[in-house]
């Protein structure tokens, strides 16, 4: 069994997406994997299971190698065996797929499942913590085109997709792969260490911090020219009639301070 956990683990099937597809709980996943032998579970979620594999008979767990062609043949097995279940789903939260496609759909509803299995666990803080980080590296991603090549420097690396593959800029994405990876293995060969960083982390505080009071400053700013323009134009607030007119109002007062 500490195979076939292996295996999932590689194959990066969450708990709660396998309870889907085999049509039992969550804590009864857990349950069939602390199982010793895949023989011992019921035989209608054993043939589920194989079948998912891509294997005839438990035996065969340790012939399977978890490489990039695999990982595509179970998720292509996955998705087609999920597929009505997958409709199920989505039809029960219509307004969260409205306008997707159905792979657009299937995806989301992965990423949802896989947060929801995490965050379940209302004591973990950690948990917690990691996917309010993630919202925000969301967040960011429009405004920097790095964060996205880290995401499919990760994806690579975990054997997901293909290293040459490059959806976003080749050159760019190139470089960037090539310099994460020489201070990742910096990283992780223990040839950094904390005291010898200390003066770039400072550099890299200060920069936040500097960031910070600019975009301050600038709300602060915008602030009073907005105020400024609500009283020339003996308004109280911005509402919808007439949001058009002060914007354009705002417009003017600070190309007054260019020209100024």
């Amino acid at each position: 069994m500490e195979r076939l956990n292996e295996i999932l683990r590689e194959l990066g099937i969450s708990k709660v997406k396998l309870a889907k597809f085999l049509g039992v709980s969550r804590q009864m996943i857990y349950n069939y994997l602390d199982l010793e032998d895949l023989n011992k579970w019921p035989k209608d979620k054993k043939v589920l299971m194989l079948n998912l594999l891509g294997i005839k008979s438990a035996d065969e767990l340790d012939t399977i190698k978890v490489d990039t062609d695999y990982i595509l043949d179970v998720e292509t097995r996955i998705n087609n065996l999920f597929a009505t279940s997958s409709k199920n789903d989505f039809s029960d939260s219509a307004s969260m797929f409205a306008g997707l496609g159905k792979k657009q759909k299937e995806l989301l509803n992965n990423i949802v499942d896989l947060i929801k299995e995490e965050l379940e666990d209302e004591k973990d803080n950690q948990a917690y913590a990691t996917y309010q980080y993630l919202f925000h590296y969301l967040q960011s991603m429009d405004n920097s085109r790095e964060l996205k090549y880290i995401l499919a420097y990760t994806a690579k690396t975990m054997g997901f997709i293909k290293p040459m593959e490059f959806v976003y800029n080749e050159d760019e994405q190139f470089i960037f792969e090539s310099i994460l990876f020489t201070a990742l293995t910096l990283y992780n060969n223990g040839g950094a260490s904390k005291s010898k960083l200390a003066e770039s982390h400072k550099r890299f505080v200060a920069q936040i911090e500097h960031r910070k009071e600019e975009k301050m400053s600038r709300t602060l700013e915008l602030n009073t020219i907005k105020i400024q323009a609500l009283k020339e134009l003996n308004y109280s607030e911005i509402n919808e009639k007439n949001a058009s007119e002060v914007f354009e109002k705002i417009a003017e007062i600070q190309s007054r301070k260019i020209t100024n």
